[in-house]
C-alpha cells in the first residue's frame, strides 16, 4: 500500500512560510500532481514527503507508517529530479543498478529489477552505452528506470520534463502515464505547467502561497474552481475576471450586465462580486442559436487577433465613459473578424461563474437555475 497523507504540515524558513496547514491524502495508485506558480511550496511540499527536508510541525505518512522524522532511505520513495543526475563514467546498466548494488543485493536481483526496467522504459539494447551517448528522452528513461528498481511504494517527481523540448515534453509525459498506469504505483508530480498538470493527473492539487487551494480531478478544477486564483490559474488562456454588483435580476460588470436569478444563493442587492467566463464560452451574437441560454448581446471592438491553428484568440474592448473592459474569446478560425471590427459578443450563461467579491471564494458556476433547466428540458421532451 502506498498511500500517503499530509496532516498539518507546516514548513517555515526563518520569517518565510514555504508550506501552511497542509492537509492531504493521496491514495494507493493515485497519480496526484502539485501545481502552483514559482514559490508556491509544491517543491516544498515533496520535500517534506520524501524526507529531505523535516517539517517545522505536522505529520506524513506513507504506507501507514509515519515518517516524519525518518531519512528517505527509510521512507520507499524513488525519486526522478529535473536534473536527471546520471554519472557520466558509468553505463546504463550501473547508474540503473547503482542504488541495489549500494544496499547489497544479489547479482541476480540486481539483473532481474534492471531487465525489467529497462523493458518497461524501452532501453533495451542500450545497457552497455555510456549517458552522453544517449538523447535527453532516453537519459531521462534512464533516470526513471533508476527509480522503478527501487520498487517503491511511491515515486516522487519533481518537474522531470523541465529541461526537456516541447515535442519530447509531450512525448515523455505520456511515456510516464503509461508507466505509472502499469506499474499502479502511487505517484507526486511536482510541475508549474498547468497543461501538463490536467494531462497526465489523477487529481490536481493545486497550491498557492503555501496553502493548498483544490485537490480535485482536473476538469472539476477547471469547470468548477474553488475560488479566482483557481479559477484563473487552470485553463490556457486563462478565465476572463470582472469586478461588478448585484443589481437585482443582474449582475452589473463594468459597462454590461448579465442576467442572473439570485434565488438560490447568498447574494443580495448591491454585494460585490466577481464574475467569471471562459474564452470558448463567449460567442458572437450572430451565433447565440448555438448556445441553450444566451446573455443580452454587449458591443465590443476586436483588439488584436492572435491564430493559434485551429483556434483564433480575439483580444476584444469594450469602452464605457471612458472606461475600458478587456475580454478574450475563442473562435473558430473560419469566422470572418478583423481588428478594429466592432462586433456583437454573447455570453453562455450556463457557464458564467460567479465569486465572491471580498473573499473570491465560488459561489456559483451557472447563472442559470437548475430546476428552471430540468424543467425546460422535460417540456422539450414532451414536445
Amino acid at each position: 500500500m502506498g498511500e500517503v497523507n499530509l496532516t498539518d504540515v507546516r514548513k517555515e524558513y526563518e520569517d518565510v512560510i514555504a508550506v501552511e496547514g497542509m492537509n492531504l491524502t493521496i491514495e494507493d495508485g493515485e497519480f496526484v500532481t502539485l501545481v502552483g506558480p514559482s514559490g508556491c511550496g509544491k517543491s516544498t511540499t515533496l520535500e517534506t514527503i520524501s524526507g529531505l527536508t523535516t517539517p517545522t510541525s505536522g505529520t506524513i505518512e506513507i504506507a501507514g507508517r509515519d515518517v516524519t522524522n525518518k531519512p528517505p532511505k527509510d521512507r520507499n520513495i524513488a525519486m526522478v529530479f529535473q536534473n536527471i543526475a546520471l554519472f557520466p563514467h558509468m553505463t546504463v546498466y550501473e547508474n540503473i543498478s547503482f542504488g541495489l548494488r549500494l544496499r547489497d543485493f544479489d547479482q541476480e536481483e540486481i539483473d532481474r529489477r534492471v531487465e525489467n526496467a529497462v523493458e518497461i522504459v524501452q532501453l533495451e539494447g542500450m545497457l552497455d552505452r555510456s549517458p552522453d551517448e544517449l538523447s535527453g528522452g532516453q537519459q531521462q528513461r534512464v533516470g526513471i528506470a533508476r527509480a522503478i528498481v527501487r520498487e517503491p511504494d511511491v515515486f516522487l517527481m519533481d518537474e522531470p520534463l523541465a529541461n526537456l523540448d516541447a515535442k519530447l515534453r509531450v512525448a515523455m509525459r505520456t511515456e510516464i502515464q503509461r508507466l505509472q498506469k502499469e506499474l499502479g504505483i502511487t505517484s507526486v508530480y511536482v510541475t508549474h505547467d498547468q497543461e501538463e498538470a490536467m494531462t497526465m493527473s489523477d487529481r490536481i492539487a493545486i497550491i498557492n502561497d503555501g496553502e493548498l487551494q483544490q485537490c480535485s480531478p482536473p476538469l472539476e478544477c477547471y469547470n468548477r474552481p474553488v475560488n479566482t486564483f483557481v479559477a484563473q490559474f487552470i485553463g490556457s488562456p486563462s478565465m476572463n475576471l470582472f469586478n461588478g454588483q448585484v443589481d437585482g435580476d443582474d449582475l452589473d460588470v463594468s459597462d454590461f450586465s448579465v442576467e442572473f436569478d439570485t434565488t438560490n444563493t447568498p447574494l443580495q442587492q448591491g454585494d460585490p462580486v466577481t464574475v467569471g467566463i471562459r474564452p470558448e464560452d463567449i460567442y458572437l451574437a450572430a451565433d447565440a442559436d448555438d448556445i441553450a441560454h444566451p446573455s443580452r448581446p454587449v458591443t465590443v471592438s476586436v483588439d488584436v487577433l492572435e491564430p493559434v491553428g485551429d483556434q483564433t484568440y480575439a483580444y476584444l474592448l469594450s469602452e464605457t465613459d471612458g472606461d475600458t473592459t478587456e475580454l478574450l474569446m475563442s473562435v473558430d478560425p473560419d469566422k470572418d473578424l478583423s481588428e478594429g471590427d466592432s462586433i456583437e459578443v454573447v455570453f453562455s450563461r450556463d457557464d458564467v461563474h460567479v465569486f465572491d467579491g471580498t473573499t473570491g471564494d465560488a459561489i456559483t458556476h451557472s447563472l442559470v437555475d437548475a430546476a428552471a433547466v430540468a424543467e425546460e428540458t422535460a417540456v422539450e421532451g414532451e414536445a
